[in-house]
C-alpha cells in the first residue's frame, strides 16, 4: 500500500490524527494557575454580588442612581433577575477579559516559554495543533460562561427565589419562560464573544508575547466600543464588531427583537472566521523559533 507523503519517512503507527489529543491538551490547560484562577473568579463573582447586596441598606441619599440603580432593584427580585444583573454587569467588560485571557495566551505562551517547537517536533502537524488549541480554548471559554450564569442563578435562587423574570423593557415572564430567554441570552452572549476569542487567537499566532495578545484584544475591543458611541461615524458603527454586542437585551422584550440579534450574530461570525482564517493562513507559514 503507497504511503501518502505526508508519512514518508515517519516512525512506523505514526498517524497525525492522533496527535496532541484534545483530552489531553484540556487536561494540561487545566492544570495551569489562569485557568484554575479564572474559572474560580467566575464561580466567585455572583457570590460577592450575592453579599454586597446583603449590605445595601436600602436607602438612597443621594436621591437617584439612574438605571443602574433600577437594574439593581430588579436583581434581588429573584434568582433569574439576579442571573440578569450578574451577567449585564459582566458581559461588557469581564466576559471579554476571560476569553481573550484564554484565547490569547494559549499559542502565545508556549511560545514564550519556548515549549511550542517541542509541541511541532512530536511531530504534531501545525493546523491540528492549532485547532485543537482553539477548541481547548473555546471549551473554557463556554465553561467560563455556564459557570458565571450558573453560579449566579443557584445562588440567587436560594437566596431571593424562583420568581418570575423581569426587565425594564418587558412585561414580567414566568420561571419557566424566563429560564429560555436567559439561556436564549447565554447563547447569543457566547456567538458575540467569538469575535473577542478570533481576535485573541489572532494576536496569539502573530506575538510570542502571552500579556500582548491578552491586552492587544481586549484594547482593540474596548476601542472598538468607544468608537461605536460616536453617533458622527454614522453607518459604519454598523461594521464594528462590538455595535450589535448589546442585542441580547431584545430577548427580553415583549415580543423579542431579532433583527439586532440577527445581525450581531452575522456579524460576530464573519468577524471570527477572518481571524482565524489568518491565524491558520499565518502560523503554518511562519518560522517557529520559540
Amino acid at each position: 500500500m503507497a504511503q501518502s507523503s505526508s508519512t514518508v519517512g515517519a516512525a512506523a503507527g505514526y498517524r497525525p490524527s492522533a496527535t496532541l489529543p484534545f483530552a489531553a491538551e484540556f487536561r494540561r490547560q487545566a492544570s495551569r494557575r489562569r485557568t484554575q484562577l479564572a474559572l474560580g473568579f467566575m464561580v466567585l463573582l455572583p457570590l460577592i454580588v450575592l453579599v454586597a447586596f446583603q449590605f445595601d441598606s436600602g436607602n438612597d441619599d443621594d436621591g437617584g442612581g439612574g438605571e443602574f440603580s433600577s437594574l439593581a432593584d430588579l436583581a434581588t427580585s429573584g434568582g433569574l433577575n439576579f442571573t440578569l444583573f450578574s451577567l449585564l454587569v459582566s458581559a461588557s467588560f469581564l466576559l471579554v477579559v476571560v476569553v481573550a485571557l484564554f484565547c490569547g495566551d494559549t499559542v502565545a505562551s508556549e511560545a514564550s516559554w519556548g515549549s511550542l517547537r517541542y509541541l511541532l517536533a512530536v511531530p504534531v502537524p501545525r493546523a491540528r495543533l492549532l485547532a485543537v488549541k482553539l477548541l481547548v480554548a473555546l471549551a473554557y471559554s463556554g465553561l467560563a460562561l455556564l459557570l458565571l450564569a450558573g453560579t449566579a442563578l443557584l445562588a440567587g435562587t436560594l437566596r431571593y427565589g424562583w420568581e418570575p423574570l423581569r426587565s425594564q423593557v418587558s412585561a414580567q415572564l414566568d420561571p419557566g419562560e424566563g429560564l429560555l430567554r436567559l439561556a436564549a441570552v447565554l447563547g447569543y452572549l457566547a456567538v458575540v464573544l467569538l469575535a473577542v476569542a478570533g481576535l485573541a487567537f489572532l494576536l496569539s499566532v502573530v506575538t510570542d508575547a502571552a500579556l500582548g495578545a491578552v491586552g492587544g484584544a481586549v484594547l482593540l475591543w474596548i476601542l472598538s466600543s468607544i468608537l461605536d458611541q460616536i453617533t458622527a461615524l454614522g453607518g459604519i458603527r454598523a461594521f464594528l464588531p462590538t455595535h450589535y454586542a448589546n442585542a441580547w437585551l431584545g430577548l427580553l422584550s415583549t415580543p423579542v427583537q431579532t433583527d439586532d440579534l440577527v445581525r450581531g450574530c452575522i456579524s460576530a461570525i464573519a468577524y471570527a472566521t477572518l481571524f482565524w482564517s489568518l491565524a491558520f493562513w499565518r502560523f503554518t507559514r511562519k518560522d517557529v523559533t520559540s
